[in-house]
């Protein structure tokens, strides 16, 4: 289901780490009033334990991937995919394969859209349209 709906432009509207398997983790991640007022200031941002992605697509549904950047990784094995989607709150972050095939995506109901990424060796500074900003160290095994 997940790799059918990337290759749609599709994503799931619920936050979770979602795998071209039909694996996902949760995603917790603080609504914008937890950081909206300072931009430039990091969003709040932790994976969980497992879920059941058809589940998540049954009970929330999907939405169209509205993509606003990809960006080759500093290693050279794949890219960073990053936007949003639904009425302007959604953002998404994907890493993808050489041949950009999915390896993850990230959905976050309340992130707001992404809009740029920075490298630091291998972490990966993402900006929102709101100037804050979210860190991830891309050897984590939950971003590999």
């Amino acid at each position: 289901m997940v790799e059918e709906l990337w290759k749609a432009r599709e994503m799931p509207l619920r936050d979770g780490l979602y795998r071209p398997d039909d694996t996902g983790l949760e995603l917790h991640v603080d609504g914008p009033g937890a950081y909206h007022p300072d931009a430039g200031q990091p969003i709040p941002f932790r994976v969980g334990g497992p879920f059941d992605v058809a589940r998540a697509i049954e009970e929330h549904g999907i939405d169209e991937v509205d993509t606003n950047f990809e960006s080759p990784l500093p290693d050279g094995s794949g890219w960073m995919s990053g936007g949003g989607g639904g009425m302007g709150n959604i953002g998404y972050l994907a890493r993808l394969n050489a041949d950009r095939s999915l390896r993850w995506i990230a959905v976050m109901f309340h992130s707001n859209p992404f809009v740029g990424v920075h490298y630091q060796g291998m972490s990966a500074a993402f900006t929102n349209d709101w100037g804050n900003r979210l860190v991830l160290d891309l050897m984590s095994p939950a971003h590999c």
